[in-house]
């Protein structure tokens, strides 16, 4: 999916919502701002606990549904957050000990791969642990608003894959960690060749994701949820630390990991306090404090 296509399913029913025939239809929100989509772009490109799932709460935000189903679907977001939480606990420790490293001018490589060791398995634990809510969700929603559901969480999937292009090639490269970073800290055209040079060789340890298998998954999963029946026990074939929830969280936890120590040495003191401050609020930051469904 295309990111003007990810940018409309956040704030409308998609196409095969509208088409599914259902009685009661979304309702159709305004499209997502550049704020909006800014936010989405600066929460995927640091936090990565929950996988899939995660996307399938986030969608929920913008989900316009009919009032009276309103407070249901939020009590079943609640719900799914709640089963995030100690993916989220384990991301933000994670995140909390890079901005210790670079506050200290000091990144501990044990400590750090220790921390997405826990990330990994902790997101592999969230979808057994989501079945009986998805269910419930499934239950809930209209054909249309399963369908316009199912297009935000690929949507989703678009917006992370752009926050976390890397750097060097790809044709999102212009919106990768370093160039958000390189605005932020006003680093220096050497620091960025130097970050550069860092991160050809680091990266090449961090064992990647194939994107062709999270969207596999998702296609499983759209196909599955639009239909009549779904049960999400049955669904869920592959869990734990092998699962795509957790080799999602695995490889987006790894590459800023590597992200961090390639351009924490490069940076003045100034800009370590700087980079060490924006860690501490991502890791601080909460996205089931903000649950809403858009009305």
């Amino acid at each position: 999916m295309c990111l003007v296509a990810a940018l409309a399913a956040f704030g409308c029913a998609g196409k095969s919502g509208n088409s599914a025939g259902a009685a009661t239809p979304p309702t159709v929100s305004s499209p997502a701002s550049d704020e909006q989509m800014a936010g989405l772009l600066e929460h995927h490109r640091y936090h990565h606990h929950g996988g899939v799932t995660l996307f399938i709460a986030m969608s929920l935000d913008t989900l316009g549904v009919s009032p009276e189903k309103r407070a249901q679907v939020q009590k079943i977001q609640a719900d799914l957050h709640t089963r995030l939480q100690p993916a989220l606990a384990a991301d933000q420790k994670f995140v909390a000990t890079l901005a210790d490293g670079v506050a200290a001018s000091n990144l501990d490589t044990a400590k750090v791969d220790a921390a997405v060791a826990e990330v990994v398995v902790a997101a592999g634990l969230v979808r057994d642990a989501s079945t009986d809510a998805l269910n419930e969700l499934h239950a809930a929603l209209s054909p249309a608003e399963r369908a316009a559901l199912v297009d935000k969480v690929e949507a989703h999937w678009a917006v992370w894959q752009r926050s976390n292009a890397e750097d060097a090639g790809g044709p999102d490269a212009d919106e990768g960690h370093l160039s958000v970073l390189a605005a932020d800290l006003k680093l220096t055209e050497q620091q960025i060749q130097k970050t550069r040079a860092n991160l050809g060789g680091s990266l090449k340890t961090v064992q990647r994701v194939d994107p062709k298998d999270i969207a596999a998954e998702l296609k499983k999963f759209g196909a599955a949820f639009r239909g009549d029946s779904f049960d999400a026990k049955t669904f869920t074939t592959e869990s734990g630390p092998s699962g795509p929830d957790a080799r999602l969280a695995g490889w987006g936890a790894s590459y800023l990991a590597h992200f961090v120590e390639a351009v924490s040495p490069e940076l003045t003191a100034e800009q370590r306090t700087q980079l060490a401050e924006r860690l501490r609020a991502h890791a601080g930051h909460d996205p089931s404090a903000q649950v809403s469904v858009s009305q």
